[in-house]
């Protein structure tokens, strides 16, 4: 490739953080690699791996506390290693796009978005207020925003997550740039909107020969829309190549255990080694006893306790784990619900009706904005609704008065989305676990509340070393394991997970959807289980209700929907899975 047609050129990267005066391990050690014009190139890795270290570093955006060291970061044949933020400035906008990673921070809340997209031009080229306008609503189209002209006057408050992100992308293609960088840029996406926004990449990149560096933990995304792949580990690059090579035949062991981890690249529903414990049966930690009741009182968390809650071994295989009949009786169930929000007078739930099987896992799927988080917090308590109903185990539950609906709160318990915002910062591990239990008043501060934590530690698979440690000195995966044991401190019957293995890397959200599956079968579990991701919902799920716009669209056991759609938006949101180009490959073969 020659120095003309390369857009982006990085040689020898190093990048250290300095911390109390010193430096730090290294966070990007040697890395090279390169973008030409017209090349969709993706960096994939876990994170901590340095992919998006690597990215901000090419683009001259890291903190003052990394010190860069490079043979050379050349962007359109111009090293910048030694240049200032005004000579970069000029490339920065016309010449290379960026598409940061959290979309909540990197919007400012007290502009609409229409300014924000207008600044963003402003900045390379002079518009009138007129021209711009059209301008500015042309690109929020083209980043896949339905109603353009709504958006440009709406703040970013007023939008969806993935919409935020949207705008994000129509913000670093405002100047027509000929390499976009783009930092997790779909991890926010429903697969549909993911399809229209890289489509319209590809398109570019046909077209205009725009060059793509994305950076993703997401494989099957990865490997179908990239001519390269380039994977990290520790900072280092470890496997490059072809990304259809990779994905079919994965030379290093790192390799292979994000091939085996991707949901894209399993055709079969993970399975427990354990039997099933019968639906409406006692559970290991059930709501028949109080929590901490068959723990030993000695503090110290006993070997029958860690013997009877370390995590299983799961398969994936073409048989199932013992099947729930079909008879098995609805636990948790909406009935007719509707929920209009008076700002807006958006109706967000219009005549929703599913019923969850007890012991069973049900998954609530579609676009963002279809409805389904208020479904689920209209389910557990959260929100009430406009009009219909909520049963729980045969009595209805909706209206019931904050002292009759606290005996509720122990049966059904909520994991959010984000392990980052989701846990008390100032708390400790012990702490968080503990906080239903003290404000449920269940247990008493003293000996029997401590070995209930650490015996909901073990169940999680967490040391207990972690006990004393806060929410900031844990990884993602680690976050979101103290997220389920704090929601199963109480002892409940019903998990309603609200995406709650979205924001993970895949190899981390392999382990947790097989702890997930793991404890229903040990404790009986009913999850009604929110997602995007339909290739989680094929790894867990029994049955799926597909939402459109506040409705249900389609309803039926997983194997039926997935295999045989009656409707043509199911349809279009299983053709907007990414699948990749390799062979599916049993989830035993990643290492937990």
């Amino acid at each position: 490739m020659s120095e003309k047609e390369t857009l982006l050129r990085i040689e020898d990267l190093s990048v250290r953080y300095r911390a109390r005066g010193a430096d730090g391990q290294a966070a990007v050690d040697g890395v090279s690699l390169t973008v030409g014009r017209g090349e969709f190139v993706s960096i994939v890795g876990e994170s901590g791996s340095g992919k998006s270290t690597t990215v901000h570093a090419a683009l001259h955006l890291l903190p003052p506390s990394a010190r860069v060291e490079a043979t050379a970061l050349a962007l359109n044949g111009h090293d910048t290693a030694s240049w200032n933020d005004r000579k970069l400035a000029r490339l920065r906008g016309p010449f290379v796009g960026f598409v940061p990673q959290d979309p909540g921070t990197s919007l400012n809340p007290v502009k609409r978005v229409g300014t924000q997209v207008l600044e963003a031009l402003r900045l390379h080229r002079r518009v009138e207020s007129g021209p711009g306008r059209d301008l500015a609503v042309a690109k929020l189209a083209t980043a896949g925003l339905r109603e353009p002209e709504r958006v440009y006057r709406q703040y970013p408050h007023e939008l969806s997550g993935g919409m935020k992100q949207r705008v994000l992308i129509a913000i670093a293609l405002a100047n027509d740039p000929a390499l976009l960088v783009a930092d997790e840029p779909t991890s926010a996406l429903d697969v549909t909107v993911q399809k229209v926004i890289l489509d319209h990449l590809a398109h570019l990149r046909d077209t205009l020969g725009l060059g793509v560096l994305l950076v993703t933990h997401d494989l099957g995304v990865a490997a179908e829309r990239s001519d390269r792949l380039i994977v990290m580990q520790h900072g280092r690059i470890v496997e490059e190549g072809p990304a259809g090579r990779i994905l079919a035949d994965p030379r290093h062991d790192y390799t292979r255990r994000l091939v085996a981890a991707a949901p894209t690249q399993q055709s079969t529903r993970l399975t427990s080694t354990e039997p099933r414990v019968e639906p409406g049966g006692p559970s290991a930690c059930g709501p028949a006893s109080v929590p901490g009741e068959s723990v030993s009182s000695t503090g110290t968390g006993s070997s029958a306790v860690r013997a009877r809650s370390a995590p299983t071994s799961i398969s994936s295989s073409t048989g199932r784990a013992t099947p729930v009949p079909k008879a098995a009786r609805p636990l948790l169930e909406v009935r007719e619900l509707t929920k209009t929000f008076a700002h807006g007078g958006v109706r967000a739930v219009d005549n929703v009706s599913l019923a969850v099987r007890a012991g069973t896992t049900h998954a609530l799927v579609g676009e963002s904005g279809a409805g389904k988080s208020t479904v689920a917090r209209i389910a557990a308590g959260f929100t009430s609704p406009d009009s219909g109903q909520v049963w729980f185990d045969g009595a209805r539950i909706d209206g019931l008065s904050r002292g009759k609906l606290r005996p509720i709160r122990r049966e059904i318990q909520f994991v959010y989305q984000n392990p980052y915002s989701s846990l008390d910062p100032k708390f400790t591990v012990e702490q968080i676990i503990a906080e239903p239990l003290v404000a449920l008043g269940l247990l008493p501060r003293g000996p029997r509340r401590s070995d209930r934590v650490r015996e909901l530690l073990d169940e999680v698979a967490l040391s207990r070393e972690h006990l004393a440690r806060k929410a900031a000195e844990l990884s993602g995966g680690q976050r979101q394991r103290v997220a389920v044991a704090r929601a199963l401190a109480p002892g409940p019957r019903v998990l309603v997970l609200d995406e709650a293995v979205s924001a993970l890397d895949v190899s981390v959200q392999a382990q947790i959807l097989r702890l997930l599956v793991d404890l229903q079968h040990q404790q009986g579990l009913t999850y009604l289980f929110i997602t995007h991701d339909l290739g989680v919902v094929r790894l867990v799920a029994d049955e799926v209700t597909v939402m459109r716009a506040g409705s249900v669209v389609e309803s039926g056991a997983v194997t039926d929907v997935f295999e045989n759609p009656t409707q043509d938006y199911t349809r279009r949101l299983l053709d907007a899975v990414p699948v990749g180009a390799g062979t599916p490959v049993a989830v035993d073969a990643v290492v937990a």
